[in-house]
């Protein structure tokens, strides 16, 4: 086996995703990714309750699981401005969900490839749409492992916000290397309302009031992601599978940093 390092697979996925920004008409919709890292210990055996009843454990995926690696590539501010205007969301905003959900499934295979030249096996679940239909809840939640790992912390909006925000899209897999923990976050909080201060604007913000301060109703929001694709002409080149919206997320006090931290003296490292 050789030695590799959490900074290793960082620098991996930052160079990437910029040389995905590099190609011919590629659109620019990203900034460079963040990643936090995670033993493979008691604190994941809490996903079936936290999560979904049925989500698996890193073990499922592949036995002989040491690491578990989770990563945040987040959108441009130009993307989240553009997705603020209006009651539905833009063209881009749904390209930008197909597109980086298929370079997540690249990037992972970059990391797995990396890992394995290197002796150890790695296992991924796609970027989305591994949920079972009828509880809308994923066996597989990259947002749940990202908050065991310290990538982020969720929101009142039930998105992770991390320190790069919380517009943009996570990927996860699980590794027989012995990478140790890496968090990226370590305040309680990244919510201004979770930690009791003043906001609540995703829930004013949600076009179907799907946001309560402590309540989310799931069937309402992907109720309304479905009506997006249906509703929409420009959506009509897209999969199928386009269910976005982005409203609660886009131009809040959360989309691009952790706004609990942001005037404080605690930062964040990529470094191990």
């Amino acid at each position: 086996m050789g030695d590799i390092s959490i900074e290793t697979l960082r620098q991996k996925l930052e160079t990437f995703v910029a040389a995905e920004l590099q190609e011919p008409d590629a659109n620019q919709f990203w900034e460079s990714p963040i990643m936090a890292s995670a033993t493979v210990d008691d604190r994941f055996a809490i996903l079936p309750e936290i999560a979904m009843d049925e989500h698996l454990l890193p073990c499922d995926l592949l036995a002989r699981a040491r690491s578990v690696l989770v990563f945040f590539i987040p959108f441009q501010k130009w993307l989240v401005k553009e997705n603020r205007e209006g009651e539905r969301p833009s063209r881009n905003w749904g390209l930008a969900y197909v597109q980086t959900n298929e370079l997540i499934e690249r990037a992972c295979r970059a990391l797995s490839d990396l890992l394995e030249a290197k002796g150890y096996q790695s296992k991924q679940m796609p970027a989305t749409h591994n949920f079972n239909a009828k509880k809308l809840m994923a066996r597989w939640s990259h947002k749940h492992l990202g908050h065991l790992a310290g990538l982020g912390r969720f929101g009142t909006h039930c998105m992770l916000i991390t320190p790069k925000g919380c517009c943009g899209r996570f990927g996860s897999l699980v590794t027989e290397a012995e990478l140790g923990d890496h968090p990226l976050i370590s305040s309680k909080h990244a919510c201004l309302l979770k930690a009791g201060k003043k906001c609540g604007k995703c829930v004013e913000r949600c076009p179907v009031g799907a946001l309560e301060r402590d309540a989310f109703d799931r069937r309402k929001c992907w109720d309304r992601l479905n009506e997006n694709y249906k509703t929409l002409d420009f959506f009509a080149d897209l999969p199928g599978t386009t269910d976005v919206c982005g409203k609660c997320a886009a131009m809040m006090p959360c989309s691009f940093t952790n706004p609990v931290i942001r005037n404080t003296k605690e930062k964040f490292s990529t470094t191990p």
